[in-house]
């Protein structure tokens, strides 16, 4: 039987971008281009005839705004929608309004400048569209080529080890999600109190978003949350989001842990890998840690979360009813990582009644 392909509706104003992105989706043997519009007037005419399974849509466009359509098509017909935009500071917040209405991903617009940047961003763009494929999207009103070798963590650090006396050390929660993540993580670390423990989060994102998704996140939570900087000391009460395109891993001297940002190939296909970051604390926090699967697409964080549970960590899954795609969290349950699996809205109160019984522990 015939696998159906994926039907693109390709929407930006330079004949350039839409020609570069036809080429790159067309490469895929799993995606079929439906149409591409200059603009989303006549975008609207194509949705009158036909629709496609996932549109890819600029920001920044003439005579209305991809901001403004992608409220009407929520409002209206929801369809799965890819934002792909450039990775400019400037462009950030729009980009978050963009989520916040009901796109499924952003993404950088492809880079002809090097062959690598090319590969690897052809790649996230193929794969950001199969996953919003997948999507659960939901109605809004309108105010709201191939990588050679899939790479595992051991490109970046060696397989953990246990340590034979692992010294007492304060407690810390890792997350990884990728698509849907997000608006999943905002709830999340919206509902947590100021005394958590020191959460350390890798969402797939392009550079140039991470530091305004972190400012966002500061400006609605009770706790501090900021883009993660290599080097700085872990503190409670605050969450570190991994900065996009560069792994993030913890680490420890003597009883205080710390952040190392480092550069290398991608890993699971993405760079951040929550694979990078789970091996890195179940080496230095082990049974000290908490690690939390949510939505996104493929396997990465599943063996990375295994090796968590295998050194004594704690580990959780947000449920496949909560994930807008449940790829990550399915993989990571199939492979025995996942103690306990719970809904979005569980997730707050599985970290802090984690926190609480480690005080309780420790205070005996």
């Amino acid at each position: 039987m015939t696998r159906q392909k994926v039907r693109v509706l390709i929407v930006d104003d330079s004949a350039s971008v839409r020609q570069i992105m036809t080429s790159i989706l067309g490469e895929d043997p799993d995606i079929e281009i439906m149409g591409t519009a200059a603009d989303p007037f006549a975008a609207a005419r194509r949705l009158e005839k036909e629709l496609p399974d996932v549109i890819v849509l600029d920001i920044e466009m003439p005579r209305m705004d991809g901001l403004t359509f992608l409220r009407k098509i929520m409002a209206q017909r929801p369809i799965p929608v890819v934002i792909c935009s450039a990775g400019t500071e400037e462009g950030s917040q729009l980009t978050f309004e963009a989520l916040e209405a009901g796109a499924v991903d952003i993404v950088p617009k492809p880079r002809v400048d090097t062959r690598q940047a090319l590969v690897e961003a052809s790649a996230r763009l193929r794969d950001a569209v199969k996953s919003a494929a997948r999507a659960r999207v939901r109605p809004r009103n309108e105010r709201r080529p191939v990588i050679e070798k899939k790479l595992t963590a051991d490109a970046i650090m060696p397989p953990p080890v246990e340590m034979r006396a692992r010294p007492k050390t304060e407690r810390i929660v890792c997350i990884g999600a990728s698509t849907g993540g997000t608006e999943a993580l905002s709830d999340v670390l919206e509902a947590l109190p100021a005394d958590c423990p020191g959460i350390l989060v890798v969402q797939h994102m392009p550079p140039g978003f991470t530091a305004a998704f972190a400012r966002r996140l500061d400006g609605i939570c009770a706790i501090h949350v900021k883009e993660a900087e290599d080097g700085e000391a872990v503190q409670a009460g605050c969450a570190y989001i991994a900065p996009g395109a560069r792994h993030m891993l913890l680490q420890r001297s003597g009883l205080r842990y710390h952040i190392a940002i480092k550069d290398g190939p991608p890993v699971s296909r993405h760079r951040p890998s929550v694979d990078v970051l789970f091996r890195s604390a179940a080496q230095y926090a082990g049974r000290n840690a908490l690690g939390v699967i949510m939505t996104g697409m493929g396997d990465d964080g599943a063996r990375g979360l295994l090796e968590m549970r295998k050194l004594g960590a704690a580990t959780r899954a947000q449920n496949e009813e909560s994930c807008v795609v449940f790829g990550m969290p399915k993989e990571a349950i199939a492979c025995g990582a996942v103690e306990k699996v719970v809904g979005l809205d569980q997730i707050p109160r599985e970290i802090m009644a984690w926190h609480h019984a480690g005080q309780v522990a420790s205070a005996e």
